[in-house]
């Protein structure tokens, strides 16, 4: 910011706007889910680690690695906000409420899959952040990140839908 403007008025309007750009601007249950998984970014990416009470280690490939799968980083994520998700990407496409894209709000589930066409496909789950951007732990040898998912080609290739999580009624 210095190479532009030596005054601080602006280095403080421009970190502000950073800021205000950076936080999403949900309320309730999406905004918990947001918050919690926000505070693992940065995490390594473990397959099969993570769940609701946080990061663990994987297995298989993942066996040596403590941290956050995609669906591990989600189920933690609204496990904070009060609702159970099942493990695995595939099956937490089916808990919830559907949301068309334009619907889209910060906490939603972005579900991408080998064949958009075919939910059993699924293969990655990731947090709407808002502003076209999701939270996610990507794949082996990265970390949970904040990564644009609109015109990003391979991820709108792969969109298959989006899900609102609820938590279950009481009867």
């Amino acid at each position: 910011m210095w190479q532009y403007n030596h005054a601080d008025w602006y280095v403080r309007k421009v970190l502000a706007q950073a800021a205000r750009y950076a936080t999403p601007t949900a309320t309730g249950r999406g905004a918990a889910a947001v918050r919690a998984a926000l505070r693992w970014l940065g995490t390594p990416y473990s397959w099969g680690g993570g769940g609701p009470s946080g990061p663990t280690y994987g297995i298989a490939h993942g066996a040596g690695t403590k941290g956050f799968d995609c669906s591990g980083l989600t189920q933690y994520a609204w496990a904070r906000a009060g609702v159970r998700l099942p493990r695995v990407a595939v099956a937490q496409y089916n808990t919830g409420t559907h949301i068309p894209r334009a619907q889209l709000q910060p906490g939603d589930l972005l579900f991408f899959a080998t064949n958009p066409a075919n939910p059993a496909t699924i293969h990655h789950v990731g947090i709407y952040h808002g502003r076209g951007r999701m939270i996610h732990a990507p794949h082996t040898g990265d970390v949970v990140r904040i990564s644009q998912f609109t015109n990003n080609p391979y991820r709108e290739r792969q969109y298959v839908g989006a899900t609102r999580p609820t938590p279950p009624t009481q009867a």
